[in-house]
């Protein structure tokens, strides 16, 4: 498995980055990127530590040392192992960091067990389960289509989709783009694939492909969007900005500009069935929903406790209202790690009899996640209220001697100091208002899919597994208990008294 030092290596590869109009050097150095890099290098030394290894490792098929959720699932410890070692790595960044080296595993831990769903490709799926569980190598995916013109039919947009352009003896020709690469900057492989209906029509399948690629093969290039740690680090200090500062997860647009793509690195090729039935029937929607529900549970144990500080930080957690706000959070906390806890427990047996994620539970995340971070964000926005905006504007205001006096005076809490405090708060603001925040919140929201497609594939699931017949069936036994003569069940007739 790669180690901390290794995997920053791996990243000064030639890579193509753009960040404000300027082709970055190398992404461990840069401050846009450096801080994240070193975040992402510590969760891969983490591997290495005796102390964590039990929790975080495992030994694979191949005898290989593996992150727990590399591996094939095939008993419930299997699956309560992978979400434990989810959430060790998930604490290094208090939940802040969703595309982490072990969320590919979503697709990649599944490439042995469902070798056989990619026909044509079988071996290649095998050998890059193989690959995966030994390195660990950090893959970003992209699956959704630049929001371009969407009015248009998929054929009118050709041009900016990903799709085979051009056929080799050695592989194929890709071009096109991809949104949204999160943290692809920082990451070793692009897993490229697609969500939705794929035909372009007039039969051309072009578009009908599951590829992975080198982040720094020849034609791949990166469009970063801002970057908060490089705002951090040009407005702030990280008692300003702690967690924007460290764990930014740059995204990015991803453009494949005529790129070869070799046969071994191809896994579906103009076959519109597979392309598109590989979210549902490689059990990708469950095994990422387990990783997102398992890192969320992380973040809300630290946005619990971040609550509870901040009241008692300002003398208000005695007060009924914010004690009920304070419960309400713990239950959203606690339903969120009780929907992990079923997936795990609770699963559903897939091809091969691979063991996946419990389907109801990971759909019911999917549904209830977004509502979960938004009404939490408004419980802080409610409670610890104006605390938030009267802030001083940095650090430097604690350092200059001849302000500090009024502030250890005017921003001092209950029981804290003005610098305990503010740095208290500071935290919050980046958790919820800063930049970071804002995308924390569109993360959210979006994580699992747009609003709509999360809700109708949570009544698609339960019409596929019968459980829309149990439903109806259950209400038909009650109507069956009457009709326009009255009863129909011998419980509820009356009974003629026998004299």
């Amino acid at each position: 498995m790669l180690t901390g030092q290794s995997y920053l290596e791996s990243l000064n590869d030639g890579r193509v980055v753009y960040l404000n109009g300027e082709r970055i050097e190398d992404v461990t150095k840069h401050p846009a990127y450096r801080n994240s890099a070193q975040s992402y290098a510590r969760m891969y030394d983490a591997l290495h530590d005796p102390e964590k290894q039990n929790v975080l490792t495992t030994i694979n098929e191949y005898g290989d040392r593996t992150h727990k959720f590399f591996k094939t699932p095939r008993s419930v410890d299997d699956l309560v192992g992978a979400r434990d070692a989810i959430v060790e790595w998930s604490k290094m960044n208090f939940g802040f960091m969703g595309r982490t080296p072990d969320y590919k595993a979503s697709f990649l831990g599944h490439l042995e067990g469902y070798s056989d769903y990619y026909v044509g490709f079988e071996d290649n799926a095998k050998a890059w389960y193989q690959k995966a569980s030994k390195e660990l190598p950090f893959v970003n995916h992209t699956v959704i289509n630049p929001q371009m013109d969407r009015s248009k039919a998929l054929h009118e947009n050709k041009d900016v989709f990903v799709r085979a352009i051009k056929e080799r003896d050695d592989g194929i020709i890709v071009s096109g783009a991809k949104m949204v690469g999160t943290a692809a900057a920082l990451t070793n492989y692009n897993f490229v694939a697609n969500y939705g209906p794929k035909d372009l029509g007039n039969g051309d399948q072009s578009h009908a492909l599951i590829f992975l690629v080198p982040m720094n093969a020849p034609g791949v290039k990166m469009i970063s969007r801002q970057s908060y740690e490089l705002q951090a680090k040009s407005n702030g200090s990280p008692f300003d900005y702690p967690l924007s500062s460290r764990f930014d997860e740059n995204d990015a647009v991803i453009i494949l500009d005529n790129v070869f793509i070799p046969w071994e690195n191809v896994l579906a090729y103009q076959n519109v069935e597979i392309s598109n039935g590989f979210v549902a029937e490689t059990h990708f929607v469950n095994r990422f929903s387990f990783h997102g529900c398992a890192r969320l549970g992380v973040k809300l144990d630290f946005m619990t406790g971040l609550l509870m500080k901040a009241t008692e930080s300002s003398g208000t957690h005695q007060f009924r209202g914010v004690q009920a706000n304070i419960g309400e959070v713990v239950a959203l906390r606690n339903m969120i790690w009780s929907l992990s806890t079923a997936m795990a427990t609770n699963p559903d047996v897939g091809r091969n009899g691979v063991l996946v994620p419990n389907g109801e539970a990971a759909n019911a995340y999917r549904v209830l996640a977004p509502n979960v971070w938004v009404r939490i964000k408004n419980i802080f926005e409610q409670v610890v209220a104006g605390g938030l905006i009267q802030l001083p504007s940095s650090a430097n205001d604690f350092l200059n001697p001849e302000i500090r006096p009024y502030l250890d005076q005017y921003y001092k809490g209950t029981g804290v100091t003005a610098e305990e405090r503010v740095k208290l708060l500071k935290m919050v603001w980046d958790s919820i208002g800063s930049e970071f925040g804002g995308r924390h919140e569109l993360y959210e929201v979006n994580y699992a899919g747009n609003h709509e497609n999360i809700r109708l594939e949570a009544m698609y699931h339960s019409i596929g597994s019968g459980n829309a017949d149990i439903f109806k069936g259950f209400v038909d036994q009650a109507l069956a208990d009457y009709d326009l003569n009255g009863w129909t069940n011998e419980t509820w007739k009356e009974k003629i008294a026998l004299t």
